[in-house]
């Protein structure tokens, strides 16, 4: 899946995904983990309800994505390796654990 373009709805950034059939999937960029020179994004998926894009609280989709430069210099959003995915987990964890010590 891939970043086709980006919005902004209610001051939310709002990530629309393609698949490959061309099916849209709405997320929100809830936070940028930083890792390396790496930047990922933890994406939560979104509905769209009487004409406002809502967080499914029944039925959560959270996904990490990769944040690249694509060729027209704006940001993609691709699948990160077993490996990035598995160093974003232990950033992210570090971060939860920072938090709560606050």
């Amino acid at each position: 899946m891939s970043k086709k373009e980006e919005e902004v709805l209610d001051d939310d950034m709002v990530v629309v995904m393609t698949d490959e059939a061309g099916n849209e999937y709405y997320y929100s960029e809830e936070m940028i983990i930083p890792v390396g020179d790496d930047k990922f994004a933890l994406l939560v998926g979104l509905h769209e309800e009487d004409g406002a894009y809502v967080v499914d609280d029944e039925d959560e989709d959270v996904i990490i994505a990769k944040i690249v430069a694509a060729a027209d210099g704006e940001d993609e959003y691709i699948e990160p390796t077993d490996e990035e995915f598995a160093a974003v987990e232990k950033a992210y964890n570090a971060l939860c654990d920072e938090e709560e010590q606050k």
